[in-house]
């Protein structure tokens, strides 16, 4: 895909990831509508980096939890930008919910984020793709979605259930729209991880060390860019971690 005039909707763009993509798809020639919730000022300045590149840009600022958040922002991408024809679903919610310690509404505010959110931007989108005639979805997962990590059920649970849906969506969006999940390992750790846990799973990673979100943005945009004949499938970019035991 051609991304001059193109327009990228990017979930939980401000920051991490998700900044590192949508630099890597303005870079490419796309315009950007850039998802944020808190990250008021950083989306500001992630607007004014797309602008200097020549790009157009549109802040959509939405509570992912809320039902109705998905559809009011493909309508605010297509009034400020004319079109979408890639949607990128990073925005991702990571906390821990121990077995006994758990209960529905934490549950349910995970799967709202990881799950629902970016079911309800796809069917909003789809529309504006199919009378396009063409369209790119990438969804951001994880490797533990099939790798568990202890006390994160909601969280490993919701990114499994992206992938299946990320399969699900490809068949059935064929052969106008392609369907990809990106499963990323280490690609930036949480600002309270500490530096001792930090080097003990860097050491298992078989590359040894952790990945970028530069490196993340490179795949979603070959996947944009190159990917028309890839869809339905789960790239993991986590330098061999997942072939380890």
């Amino acid at each position: 895909m051609d991304l001059t005039g193109k327009v990228s909707l990017i979930t939980g763009a401000a920051r991490r990831v998700g900044r590192a993509i949508a630099v890597e798809l303005a870079d490419a020639g796309c315009d950007l509508a850039v998802h944020y919730q808190t990250s008021t000022e950083a989306a500001r300045d992630l607007a004014r980096q797309i602008e200097a590149l020549g790009r157009r840009v549109a802040l959509v600022r939405g509570d992912l939890t809320d039902p109705e958040t998905p559809a009011k922002m493909v309508a605010q991408t297509i009034q400020a930008l004319g079109r979408i024809d890639i949607l990128v679903n990073n925005a991702a919610v990571f906390t821990e919910t121990p077995l006994d310690r758990n209960d529905l509404a934490a549950w349910e505010a995970i799967f709202r984020t990881n799950v629902f959110a970016p079911a309800m931007l796809t069917r909003s989108a789809v529309p504006f793709m199919r009378s396009a005639g063409a369209g790119r979805i990438i969804n951001l997962t994880d490797i533990h979605a099939e790798r568990p990590i202890r006390h994160h059920d909601a969280y490993c649970a919701s990114k499994a259930a992206l992938e299946s849906l990320t399969r699900s969506f490809a068949r059935e969006l064929a052969p106008q729209i392609t369907v990809n999940a990106i499963a990323p390992g280490i690609a930036v750790f949480p600002d309270s991880c500490r530096e001792d846990l930090r080097r003990q799973l860097i050491a298992r990673v078989p590359l040894g060390r952790q990945g970028t979100p530069g490196e993340i943005a490179a795949a979603v945009r070959f996947l944009v860019t190159a990917g028309d004949y890839i869809t339905g499938q789960v790239i993991r970019i986590d330098g061999g971690r997942s072939i380890v035991p």
